[in-house]
């Protein structure tokens, strides 16, 4: 079966590798696949508590609502197995009004899962009434069964042989319509699209209540606003104390009207992860007397199915399941109508074997080398880290999953780049404690005198920043401002530095790379005062040339003066005009 045909199902692309299902998934029954959690369908209860917890709802349930509108168009019968839960997820409307617009979708009948339940509660008495001894574990929640079948193998005989109440309520419609009928199961669990697939001759398909929700809408079918008519009821006929199934007790409940009630021992188990712990404790005890044993998947029964809204608590929810069960004079006189015993067979998950070497390779390609190095934290979804390690070799699991393993060798590259880079280099925090530093950093600020009495110098960590440099206002406005800064020719004592400093953890942590540059700046200094004085040089030597020239045209200007005077006494007047370089004159 592919991974979008089981009823769970993961859309890679949306989830975000936090392996919350991993921590939560009570089988493991998860595999990460190029960083992504998919669902490994043999290992798999259907409990749908990943599908709960989910935070970025990667985690799928399958859509059968188009089938079920196909099966509508089809022409066939069909019918409504309705979960008698449906008065905690639809309390706004009553039966009539829900059972109209189920109508108007094309539906021949809606009939309570509820009669199912009856026909179970009445074939378990007889059962129980028949056993002198030995542990009972009721069928009705089929995650249950999964978990029975596949985890713990040896108590499948302790199963009682009976179906659940939607199988044995299906073949009370089925012979009560004609086979020909297809039947849509309506309620708040996952599981039964299993019974769905696995037993296509009593159910068609299996739909969440949030399903039907969409199906009114997109027929903007309004219940609300329905006058139900004179065929707007339950068929064959309204359930009675069956409707106590879904609440935590509620099987038990049925059952005590029973005879056979009284020499049994009557208990009851509710969410997977107590019934895993319960259970395994069981194995190996020899029971005198019956016990049976009412064990539902979900915590509280199944009002808190993984289709269930929140609308209300849980006990308003129960309050409300128990206002409609009808406990008349038939409860416990009842006897099974119909044949709905069920074997079960065991479907035994077998887990490999490693040898302790195998898992000690794989502890220290973790970073675990000893006991001590095993945390246990469980961050990777594993309660201990050599079950994280048989994960790693089933291939169920990767490397990066360790968050100690992971936060270890991010550790170790930041060190190593901040050992070499040359440049002092320090991160703080947000109250601009050293977190992190190199050599360059220590020796490039470490004050003897200053430092030696209030910090080690082998271990700066924890120091205040303000200590060792004069320009932590840049650290602090990286913070604020969530920006990284640059600044150049920053002074301190008879140092200048060029500065960046850069974000890590937005308000929380920040980093400085630190460059010396006060060799460069005395050199650009020094060639900046020799280019001074080949300036000065070069405007002495100008000076004195443009003075030299000046005295030249002086005396140029002189001689001929006197050239032109003595040319004039030797002419006529005549108007001659001179020209020179400094100005125009006319004689």
């Amino acid at each position: 079966m592919s991974n979008r045909d089981f009823p769970l199902y993961t859309v890679k692309t949306d989830c975000q590798d936090c392996y919350k299902c991993v921590r939560r998934c009570p089988v493991k029954a998860i595999k990460i696949e190029d960083s992504s959690a998919m669902i490994v369908t043999d290992l798999c209860i259907a409990c749908g508590i990943c599908y709960k917890v989910c935070p970025a709802k990667a985690k799928q349930m399958r859509n059968d609502l188009p089938r079920a509108k196909f099966l509508v168009k089809s022409g066939k019968e069909i019918y409504i197995s309705l979960a008698p839960s449906w008065v905690t997820e639809f309390p706004e409307y009553s039966a009539e009004q829900l059972i109209a617009a189920i109508r108007r979708l094309g539906i021949r009948g809606v009939s309570e899962t509820a009669l199912g339940a009856e026909e179970v509660s009445a074939e378990t008495a007889r059962i129980l009434d028949k056993a002198d001894s030995g542990l009972f574990i009721s069928t009705a929640c089929p995650t249950v069964v999964e978990y029975v079948e596949k985890y713990l193998p040896e108590l499948t005989p302790n199963l009682v042989g009976v179906s659940s109440p939607l199988l044995a309520h299906c073949r009370l419609l089925k012979e009560e319509y004609g086979a020909g009928i297809e039947t849509i199961f309506v309620g708040p669990c996952i599981a039964k699209k299993l019974e769905a697939d696995r037993h296509p001759e009593l159910l068609s398909l299996s739909l969440s209540f949030a399903d039907l929700r969409q199906w009114l809408k997109d027929e903007d079918i309004d219940p609300a606003s329905l006058k139900p008519g004179v065929f707007d009821v339950f068929v064959p006929r309204r359930a009675k104390e069956g409707a106590a199934y879904p609440i935590e007790g509620g099987m038990i409940e049925t059952l005590k009207p029973y005879p056979s009630a009284k020499k049994a021992y009557l208990m009851q188990l509710t969410g997977i992860y107590n019934i895993e712990r319960e259970l395994e404790n069981l194995r190996n005890t020899a029971f005198k007397q019956p016990v049976f044993i009412e064990a539902l998947a979900c915590p509280g029964g199944c009002i808190n199915g993984p289709c269930t809204t929140d609308r209300q608590s849980g006990l308003d929810k129960r309050m409300e399941v128990l206002r409609n069960t009808e406990f008349d004079d038939n409860a416990g006189k009842r006897t099974p109508a119909h044949d709905i015993r069920l074997n079960y067979a065991s479907d035994t998950v077998v887990e490999p074997e490693f040898s302790e070497s195998d898992i000690k390779k794989v502890l220290a390609k973790i970073g675990k080398y000893t006991q001590e190095d095993e945390l246990n934290c469980g961050g990777c979804g594993y309660d201990t880290c050599r079950n994280f390690a048989r994960a790693l070799l089933e291939g169920k699991a990767e490397p990066e999953m360790c968050v100690s393993h992971m936060k270890q060798q991010a550790q170790r590259k930041a060190n190593a780049l901040i050992r070499c880079i040359p440049s002092p280099i320090v991160i703080a925090d947000a109250k601009l404690n050293i977190m992190e530093y190199n050599d360059e950093f220590r020796d490039a600020f470490w004050n003897e005198e200053e430092h030696a009495d209030i910090y080690d110098y082998e271990n700066l960590r924890g120091a205040n920043l303000r200590d060792f440099i004069n320009f932590t206002n840049l650290f602090s406005a990286s913070l604020d401002l969530e920006q990284d800064i640059r600044r150049e020719h920053i002074r301190q004592d008879d140092r200048v530095f060029d500065v960046v400093v850069f974000n890590i953890d937005k308000k929380q942590s920040v980093g400085g790379i630190i460059e010396d540059v006060t060799n460069v700046e005395m050199h650009k200094e020094q060639i900046a005062a020799k280019a001074k004085e080949v300036i000065h040089k070069n405007l002495a030597t100008v000076q004195q040339i443009a003075c030299t020239l000046g005295e030249h045209m002086a005396e140029t200007e002189v001689l001929l003066r006197s050239i032109a005077k003595d040319y004039s006494s030797e002419q006529e007047p005549s108007g001659l005009t001179i020209r020179t370089n400094s100005a125009k004159r006319e004689y």
